[in-house]
């Protein structure tokens, strides 16, 4: 056993128990486990343990462990999912859940989640009902489709479509869409788990009509286009137009399945700036099946949507598959009411968050940047830290690549504070703030913050740009 200075053994016998600590900071308060307390108490009395040990002054024992536990209880407290400004400029960020929902939707939408809602149940016969019917009119409203199938994800789509159309077959695919997108989901394999065999044809530059003709025999499934909507092949390139392709596919009796990716509702989703390829656009081009996703170009929740003829969406819906991906009551009730932002494919409102972001143009931006500086006290120095510049910025999440979309951002330097030191500050403030370092300053691009968060973001920056070098508050007057 070893034997510790008396002044050394005076300090541990202070310590106070889990016991004790637990009567002073009851669990329930912080809306936490008992468990999860004892566990954070433990840690803390450890740790005391060890820099006393070691020799370090610690004048009240007693008073720094209830700090210590206090502050750890608290984080403990606080929602792991919070509210974050967006100033990486990146409208559909998927480490921040790509398309942002406005706080107008999610109030209908949840409204209709408290308590029991309707999901399967027919109101006006009192029979168990369909839930996709929950949203399919509005979807055919705006899309010439004869209906609708939901699960979870897009890739989800697209695994319930081979697997219900071509499994055990084989599935005719060009070489250069052969896609591999976020999370190492790569074509190949989706065919593979789905039970399918892929055949690829063309070049990875240029595919002719030519080589999907070759590619198909007696053991074809279905022909297979998917979007390369998070790259571009440029130069001396070639792909098959969706009517060739679904006028063979049409010829040898055989379903064409597309994978659009972000599946935009208009042929143009940032006006005057970008065109991309609609969901009507390719059913009306000959398409059976159309895949996409619902939180990118829609601007909806996390879902895969598939629309198409009729004959094919029943036969996705009678695969046990489907039940297995099925979205929840959640998704339909968000998803429902983003469908009502749309006025008609090419116009929408407010509440249609993502759209309304990448829509508003530089001059808007700089009028906000300008309101922002405002906020700061014509003799405060945090204003001079802070410069307004242009600048681009992107879709994200694969839509609309390699479009550069206009914007304007706050580039922020404070002397004595890396670029990367900021970048952690705003990111751990009372309100967190997510932007880029880049040439030796922090940006915020306001392209995907809202006009309505102008008062978080000035709070933010009066909190951070307040702090000295050693991360310490100070006046900035």
């Amino acid at each position: 056993m070893v034997e510790h200075p008396p002044g050394v053994r005076a300090a541990l016998q202070s310590l106070p128990s889990v016991d004790e600590l637990l009567a002073t900071f009851p669990p329930e308060k912080y809306r936490i486990t008992r468990r999860q307390a004892r566990a954070a108490m433990r840690e803390v009395l450890v740790d005391m343990r060890r820099q006393i040990i070691g020799g370090a002054d610690v004048p009240d024992v007693g008073s720094e462990v209830k700090s210590a536990i206090s502050e750890r209880l608290h984080h403990l407290a606080k929602p792991r999912l919070r509210l974050v400004l967006n100033g990486t400029g990146v409208v559909l960020h998927t480490g921040l859940g790509r398309a942002p929902l406005s706080g107008q939707l999610l109030d209908r939408a949840f409204c209709s989640l408290s308590g029991y809602p309707n999901l399967e149940l027919d109101l006006k016969t009192g029979k168990r009902g369909e839930r996709l019917e929950l949203v399919t009119d509005l979807f055919r409203a705006l899309v010439p489709s004869e209906g609708l199938v939901v699960v979870n994800n897009n890739a989800a789509a697209v695994l319930l479509m081979i697997d219900t159309i071509a499994q055990g077959k084989e599935v005719v695919i060009s070489r250069g869409q052969q896609v591999e997108i976020g999370g190492s989901f790569r074509m190949p394999d989706v065919i593979s788990k789905a039970q399918a065999r892929m055949v690829e044809v063309g070049t990875t530059n240029r595919t002719h009509l030519a080589d999907y003709e070759r590619g198909i025999s007696g053991e074809t499934g279905a022909l297979l286009h998917v979007h390369t909507s998070n790259y571009r092949v440029e130069g001396f390139t070639a792909e098959v137009p969706i009517p060739e392709l679904a006028a063979l596919a049409k010829k040898r009796r055989l379903p064409l399945l597309v994978d659009l990716g972000s599946g935009s509702l208009s042929d143009h989703p940032i006006v005057d700036v970008a065109s991309e390829p609609s969901v009507a656009s390719m059913l009306k081009a000959g398409a059976d099946l159309v895949s996409f996703s619902g939180d990118k170009l829609l601007g909806g929740p996390q879902a895969g949507l598939i629309a198409g003829r009729r004959v094919w969406l029943k036969r996705l819906h009678k695969n046990p598959l489907y039940r297995a991906l099925r979205c929840d009551k959640v998704i339909l009730a968000l998803l429902e009411q983003i469908l009502r932002t749309y006025v008609d494919p090419d116009a929408f409102t407010a509440e249609n968050l993502a759209l309304k972001l990448l829509n508003r143009d530089r001059e808007k931006l700089h009028s906000q940047a300008e309101d922002l500086l405002e906020r700061f006290v014509p003799d405060s120095k945090a204003g001079e830290y802070i410069q307004i510049v242009e600048s681009t910025v992107e879709a994200g999440s694969g839509s609309l690549p390699q479009v550069d979309i206009p914007s304007i951002a706050l580039a922020i330097r404070k002397p004595g504070i890396k670029p990367d030191e900021l970048a952690q500050r705003f990111r751990m403030a009372a309100q967190p703030v997510v932007g880029y370092v880049r040439r030796g300053r922090f940006y915020i691009d306001l392209k995907a913050i809202p006009l309505e968060k102008n008062d978080l973001l000035a709070q933010s920056l009066r909190e951070v740009l307040a702090m000295d070098p050693e991360g310490n508050s100070q006046s900035t007057t």
